[in-house]
């Protein structure tokens, strides 16, 4: 009976011989801080189970949390990108949970594993970087820093890949310098970014390694408008473009993209012109009207206040003659001054004319 089962298990030995993972060797975190792990499987295991296993030997090491359960604690959560081929094992607020772990892919008999220090320190990690998550754009360059007490070895790794331990070298068509004269740790520099440089990397000075993970964009332009002073009517208006592209070593985000003005926003840019014109003559007729009314009111006082003056001052009285030896006479007044008017007789008759003050 047991002849049967010899075939499975020597398939199985087989297989798990030429399958591997490719993980850190040890890593340093603060207590009370977070990292992330990176493990890299063969192609042939992404339909598989992967777990994270804790524990000093691999026969007595016991489930931290697996991909068919990713979520089996706060402290631990894991990730399958099966695009990379690549599961990630994040720990969370760790404290004492240094010691031994492994990397593992379910594969019936015979598991395949890769185990890995972890560091837990009070003070500064052995080796660590301002961020493990990191966003560039292709055709730039990106500068990370790797902070280390004893920097003995300065290199950088991509994960399953070459290293970079000279000043100058390439991963994978994209250019690596090194700068080791930095204060405690080194820098380390990717330039002529490709979308194909996306990926896990590590940072290594010989006794601990410090996984990256390196996210290339596509290149962005963001379009802005310069608008004339007169609106382009049977066309489009004319528009300038800027590249906005800003690298760095921490994550940030493409700039949106604006869209160019066509002839309707031409359009709704007259008819704005035009309202605005309206209410401006609008506003200028009301200021007049609100001057104008007034002044002609006033006007209209004065004139009638003045004929009324005239019309008192014009009053004339005769007094101190005999009722009968008073000759009436006409009198015409022409530009303030007061004309007697000869009898036809050719008598004159003088009279006294008393004018009574207003």
């Amino acid at each position: 009976m047991l002849s049967l089962y010899v075939p499975h298990l020597i398939l199985a030995g087989l297989i798990g011989i030429h399958s591997k993972i490719v993980t850190v060797s040890k890593a340093s975190v603060k207590a009370g801080g977070s990292i992330s792990i990176p493990c890299l499987y063969e192609l042939g295991d992404k339909n598989h189970v992967k777990y994270l296993c804790k524990g000093n030997t691999w026969h007595t090491c016991s489930y931290a949390v697996t991909t068919n359960q990713p979520y089996n604690s706060g402290k631990f959560s894991i990730y399958d990108d099966i695009n990379q081929r690549t599961f990630i094992v994040k720990m969370n607020d760790l404290t004492d949970d240094g010691g031994s772990y492994w990397c593992a892919v379910e594969k019936g008999f015979w598991d395949v594993k890769q185990h890995f220090e972890l560091s837990v320190t009070t003070g500064m990690p052995s080796l660590y970087v301002d961020h493990q998550e990191i966003i560039a754009f292709e055709g730039r360059s990106v500068t990370v820093r790797c902070h280390c007490k004893d920097p003995k070895i300065t290199q950088w790794c991509r994960l399953g890949g070459t290293c970079v331990s000279d000043q100058t070298g390439s991963i994978d068509g994209t250019t690596v310098t090194i700068n080791d004269s930095v204060p405690n740790g080194f820098t380390v520099t990717l330039m002529e970014l490709k979308t194909e440089s996306s990926g896990w990397y590590w940072c290594n000075n010989g006794d601990f390694q410090m996984p990256v993970h390196v996210t290339v964009h596509e290149s962005t332009t963001t379009t802005t408008t310069t608008l004339p002073n007169t609106a382009n009517l049977t066309g489009r208006l004319p528009t300038t473009q800027h590249s906005s592209l800003l690298t760095n070593a921490e994550p940030h985000t493409a700039q949106p993209t604006n869209s160019t003005i066509n002839r309707a926003g031409g359009e709704n840019l007259q008819d704005e012109h035009k309202s605005s014109t309206i209410v401006t003559i609008l506003s200028t007729t009301l200021v007049l009207l609100l001057l104008v009314v007034p002044a002609a009111f006033f006007g209209w006082r004065m004139m009638i206040k003045g004929n009324k003056t005239k019309l008192e001052g014009s009053d004339i009285t005769v007094n101190n003659l005999p009722k009968e030896s008073v000759t009436y006479s006409t009198i015409v007044i022409k530009d303030s001054v007061r004309q007697l008017t000869e009898p036809v007789d050719g008598s004159v008759i003088y009279s006294t004319v008393k004018h009574n003050k207003c």
